[in-house]
């Protein structure tokens, strides 16, 4: 447990900047963590000091560099630049963001980067060039790599305790690493007011910062995720599949986004409302096409044992399922306690003097000092006894051997030191989050002994087995690792980050290692999400494809697909199951050119048919399904909040259906829009079409009139 005795001492940003450079010279390489951890004020003052004196060296390294929302399009900004403006007020940009944007990066400094803010640098030369290609899981060794000796991290503070809150996911390593290779570096702690104070290994000592500093809150407020966009219809079809998917008991991993709020609004829908649940999987024909899979690893019955999390990102959708009771599957930080659980045979609310054989039975003996001090941690032990030299003795200073397979040391260990019940559980470990300004409020506002079941904690942990396969894969039982994909191709291989000209959309992140240890955990399963179809230049174009030239997740790791249409489990299928199977979950427009493709490249049989059932995979008939449980309160637009006030949500929705009116009927609006209603009045000046107003904008103008026009 890190030291909160120590009183903390401070200095200003700009002497930071001194000491330094003071420090290390005039070839700085500055780690910080990706998203939120950035301290904004202080690598601001490093970029300001390297564009003064072109004979400091900067290099920046680092991954999604948080940008403030900009709306290039004349309409949709109307709408969405003021709600920006509101929301990013008090948050700064970093410089080197915005002069990168620009091109206007001074030549002595660099900025690389292992993960983009999707599509965000695409067409981007320097920042492609720049970028570097890494799992999450290798990212700390590549910063080290790259020659890294600043290490800047945003902290919070409770009295004089510190914690890595957010990003507690590479910092430790690259410093690890930096110690061990005995380069000298230097370490930064800046302290946010408003950061969460989170447990867990983000908790850490002082000591380990050379210096510390604080920064303004007022100027550099938080960058919250925006609530805007309501979850689309194809996505929702997708969540609500792969909510069916998520066993009871199990281990759940998810993404940001969109398709993520699908699987918790269903999810919630499954516990909460499990007739109404039951009814949507129906309308949507999962129990008519995947009843099977769903029974083998999924379910459909309230989670009476619960969630336990363990994903890269502590996504707010993690927040809504705790608060909801889902995600309540404690587990523990002792292999063989939680595989006593696993098995029944472990009560963690009343533990009794059986546990002890069957500890034993698992292969446990001789205890040492750190096993008896994580036990002790989580109640197996009571609080009176103690460990001193492979004894444990009672309060009153009786011991015995710490042989947990000898019956003496069991009857004494039953008698003087076994604890009532487990506790100290964690509901989840996660890497980083990133959220909106509601659940960074919520975690702050959160009893303490409740935040401690949230654990942060680093990707070595997260994102793979190999720092203790035994206690990892007991607890991340049942697991289901959900993402995101771009496309899929007819022999299952997926891609999600890179386009097929090799321009970095956004980057690989854990997805590969997720995948991977979907494959090593017995009862694990990989889910990649990927809409069926996406508009491309006006035009519909399949993301399900034959081949592609860019690939994430290779075949050999192929599992589980699901689009808006259905679900394809591809695990050990053969090359012609994969190409049926994934033909089945395909927009029907482009199932025909697929089934053609296939047969050409010798992967189906030329007597193949799309079966009867999967020829409907149209747009229009999931949009009318979700209108239909829109209408039943199932799928509501922004199930989690909405950043938009009543006025900006009424002039979002005249401005969407004006968008998809067709040519008829945007000349039926035009006539109408003569007509003047006080609705239309409170949309205009939300958008604000104020006098004078070009051509477009009257004619706009007069659009918007007529759609909202009543006759």
């Amino acid at each position: 447990m890190p030291s909160q005795q120590a009183e903390l001492e401070f200095i200003d940003i700009d002497l930071c900047v001194e000491k330094i450079i003071s420090r290390l010279g005039k070839d700085l390489r500055v780690a910080m963590p990706l998203g939120l951890g950035k301290p904004v004020e202080l690598i601001d003052a490093l970029y300001r000091r390297a564009c003064d004196d072109p004979s400091l060296s900067l290099t920046i390294l680092t991954a999604l560099s948080l940008e403030r929302p900009r709306e290039s399009d004349a309409i949709r900004g109307r709408l969405l630049n003021p709600v920006f403006d509101r929301l990013y007020a008090n948050y700064s940009e970093p410089l080197y963001l915005q002069d990168e944007r620009k091109g206007q990066m001074p030549a002595n400094i660099r900025l690389c980067e292992f993960y983009f803010k999707a599509g965000s640098r695409l067409g981007h030369d320097a920042a492609q060039q720049h970028y570097i290609s890494s799992n999450y899981t290798h990212a700390a060794r590549d910063v080290v790599a790259r020659g890294c000796n600043v290490v800047i991290q945003l902290l919070a503070r409770e009295g004089n305790a510190l914690s890595m809150s957010c990003n507690p996911d590479t910092s430790a390593e690259v410093a690890a690493r930096l110690r061990e290779s005995q380069r000298d570096y230097v370490a930064v702690g800046v302290v946010h007011s408003d950061l969460p104070f989170m447990y867990g290994d983000a908790e850490v000592d002082a000591t380990q910062f050379d210096f510390l500093a604080t920064t303004d809150s007022e100027q550099h407020a938080l960058f919250q995720v925006p609530r805007l966009p309501p979850i689309p219809d194809t996505d929702y079809a997708i969540g609500l599949r792969a909510s069916a998917l998520i066993a009871d008991g199990g281990t759940l991993q998810l993404g940001i986004g969109a398709m993520g709020d699908a699987i918790v609004q269903s999810v919630l829908l499954r516990h909460k409302e499990n007739v109404d649940y039951r009814e949507l999987l129906e309308k949507f024909g999962v129990d008519q096409n995947n009843a099977n899979l769903v029974d083998a690893i999924g379910g459909r019955d309230t989670f009476k044992q619960g969630l336990y999390g363990a994903t890269e990102m502590f996504v707010e959708g993690f927040l809504h399922l705790f608060e909801a009771g889902v995600m309540r599957r404690p587990v523990y930080d002792f292999w063989a306690l939680q595989q006593l659980i696993n098995l029944g045979k472990c009560d963690p609310l009343a533990l009794r003097p059986e546990c002890l054989p069957a500890l034993a039975e698992l292969g446990v003996r001789e205890l040492r000092g750190k096993d008896f001090d994580v036990l002790q941690y989580h109640g197996f032990f009571n609080g009176d006894c103690r460990y001193s030299e492979g004894q444990l003795f009672s309060v009153g200073g009786e011991s015995c051997p710490a042989n947990i397979a000898n019956p003496v040391s069991q009857q004494f260990m039953a008698t003087h030191c076994l604890g009532s019940q487990l506790r100290n559980g964690a509901v989840m470990h996660g890497g980083f989050f990133l959220g909106s300004e509601a659940f960074y409020s919520a975690l702050r506002d959160m009893p303490k002994e409740e935040r401690r079941k949230l654990a942060m904690c680093g990707v070595e942990k997260i994102n793979q087995l190999d720092q203790n396969p035994r206690l990892y894969k007991a607890q991340r039982q049942a697991a289901r690792f959900i993402n995101t994909g771009l496309n899929v191709s007819l022999n299952g291989a997926v891609a999600s980050d890179t386009l097929e000209n090799g321009q970095v959309l956004s980057g690989v992140g854990g997805q590969y290692n997720f995948v991977a240890m979907a494959h090593q955990l017995d009862g694990g399963r990989s889910v990649l999400m990927i809409r069926a179809s996406r508009i491309q230049g006006g035009k519909a174009v399949s993301n399900i494809v034959s081949h592609y030239g860019a690939c994430t997740i290779p075949r050999h790791l192929r599992d589980i697909v699901v689009t808006e249409y259905g679900i394809a489990d591809l695990r050990s299928k053969t090359d012609e199951e994969v190409c049926s199977a994934l033909i089945n979950i395909a927009d029907s427009r482009f199932q025909a050119g697929l089934v053609a493709g296939a047969k050409a490249a010798g992967k189906l049989p030329n007597s193949y048919l799309v079966p009867p059932e999967f020829r409907n995979n149209f747009p229009h008939v999931i949009s009318a399904n979700v209108a239909w449980a829109r209408t039943k309160g199932m799928m509501p637009a922004y199930p989690f909040g909405c950043d938009f006030s009543e006025e900006e949500l009424a002039a979002a929705s005249t401005l969407t259906s004006l968008a998809g009116l067709s040519l008829g009927g945007k000349l039926r609006a035009f006539i109408n829009g003569g007509h003047v209603s006080d609705q239309s009045n409170q949309i205009l000046a939300t958008l604000g079409f104020n006098a004078p107003l070009s051509a477009k904008e009257k004619l706009l103008k007069r659009l918007i009139q007529g759609v909202n026009h009543k006759n």
